[in-house]
């Protein structure tokens, strides 16, 4: 195969304004870097497009050519999806521009944007999109995935907010997806993944957020762990719709807050956002000054840019990581001791097990109305990260965030999966996380759009 790329790829050079790389080139060994260290794949070719027309070149051309496709938003998928060995990555880092009205409350925004990027616009403004919790995660995988974070109960999730997409199909063809356009395809990339095309700008809806917003989290020894968590989830069934927050099995940063004998301390943390006035603030924050001393705290305004960056020392880039992701429709207290069980088994300082409440806005939407896998009546997302420094210490957390995940799943049944979250694609857990329904009205509309199934290096969904 690399040959018959080699020996093609003047073809391609001809076809798309951005630049062609191969290996051995000055920039090819940059282009196929991405956030999980774990993995390390070297593409056949990069093409690193500059428009909706180059990436239609480019489909046209691994067609015809027979290679594997790969697309690039971010780079920041757990499972490696940008990059397939041997074959072709579509690279979007070059479409990374946002555009805010702020008058029509609306931003358009590349690919290749990074929630920062997404951020940083949008607050100009004082206003923003519900997405994620680490800011360098690319705005493409996380919003075709559904995307959760801090705003979620507020504003729901990021496809909630998405408003149209411009949309690149295997075919060539360059559409808009939308309520009026497409709306097949506008549902089916409303949680679906890259599927079906590969989106070339998103729309989003924006909300009045900031600038500056009101944090509040305190961090407890492993010692009192269900405790912790049972306060935690009181505390944050009890909040109003404009805050949100997450229960964190976590160790301390070190931190100028954090006393210094405490750095890297494993510990539960509570954390709490408000997005509206602080004495409303302080209101939610009293069932916690009522409880026991926390080891150490943190209550301060901040600029809702620095909270959705407050997360990112905690996954740098190059981590090398194993994430699972489920649901649950409650926090019983059964769960609640088998969480803290297993966080009391996790060996790497980096990895992490979050809690993020769910309802309010996110369970305004239809289970059916958005190809999102997971049930809109859970009331908690459980994310279990492995995380290490190195490939020798990242199997014991491997095997920790398995079991942990094993563990918790008896209480989430039938509550699906979350593509974002899948360091592994199984047809199975597929066909799992988004219901049997659900997965077959997608796999209609994948064998309008990709019948031959040319974007599979995601979660896939194969064509009827």
């Amino acid at each position: 195969m690399t040959n018959t790329v080699k020996g093609g790829v003047d073809a391609l050079r001809d076809a798309i304004d951005g630049q062609v790389t191969l290996p051995g080139d000055a920039d090819f060994d940059v282009s196929r870097l991405i956030w999980n260290g774990a993995i390390d794949r070297t593409p056949a070719v990069v093409a690193r497009c500059t428009s909706p027309a180059d990436v239609a070149a480019a489909l046209v051309w691994a067609q015809a050519t027979g290679i594997e496709v790969a697309v690039r938003g971010g780079g920041h998928n757990v499972a490696g999806t940008a990059i397939a060995e041997d074959g072709l990555t579509i690279d979007l880092s070059e479409l990374a521009t946002v555009v805010v009205d702020p008058v029509a409350k609306r931003a358009r925004c590349g690919p290749g944007a990074a929630l920062a990027d997404l951020d940083a616009a949008c607050q100009e403004h004082g206003l923003a999109v519900p997405a994620g919790t680490v800011s360098h995660t690319g705005v493409a995988g996380l919003t075709l995935g559904g995307g959760f974070g801090w705003l979620s109960r507020m504003a729901g999730l990021t496809i909630d907010n998405l408003v149209s997409a411009e949309v690149v199909l295997v075919d060539g063809r360059i559409v808009r997806a939308s309520e009026a356009e497409h709306p097949d395809l506008f549902w089916a990339l409303r949680g679906g993944g890259g599927n079906f095309g590969v989106v070339t700008e998103f729309e989003f809806r924006l909300h009045e957020v900031g600038p500056l917003v009101h944090l509040g989290m305190f961090f407890y020894g492993l010692d009192r762990a269900e405790d912790v968590i049972r306060l935690g989830r009181a505390t944050l069934a009890a909040l109003p719709r404009n805050a949100g927050g997450a229960i964190a099995g976590v160790n301390a940063p070190p931190a100028p807050f954090v006393p210094e004998e405490l750095h890297f301390a494993p510990g539960v943390a509570l954390m709490v956002m408000g997005f509206g006035a602080a004495e409303d603030h302080e209101a939610t924050l009293a069932p916690i000054r009522a409880a026991a001393p926390p080891l150490f705290e943190l209550v301060t305004p901040m600029p809702y840019v620095a909270l959705q960056q407050m997360l990112d020392d905690g996954a740098p880039w190059g981590v090398h990581s194993y994430s699972k992701g489920l649901y649950l429709e409650e926090l019983g207290d059964e769960v609640v001791d088998v969480i803290a069980e297993n966080l009391r088994a996790k060996q790497s300082p980096m990895s992490q097990l979050l809690l993020f409440p769910l309802s309010g806005a996110y369970g305004d939407v239809a289970d059916g109305d958005t190809a999102f896998g997971g049930s809109r009546s859970a009331t908690y997302a459980v994310v279990v990260d492995g995380l290490a420094p190195n490939a020798e210490l990242l199997g014991p957390e491997r095997q920790w965030a398995r079991s942990t995940w094993d563990a918790v799943r008896p209480f989430a049944p039938g509550a699906g999966g979350y593509v974002n979250l899948m360091s592994e694609y199984g047809e199975d857990r597929v066909r799992t996380t988004y219901g049997s329904a659900k997965y077959e009205r997608l796999a209609r509309i994948k064998a309008t759009y990709d019948p031959g199934n040319v974007l599979h290096c995601n979660a896939n969904i194969k064509p009827a």
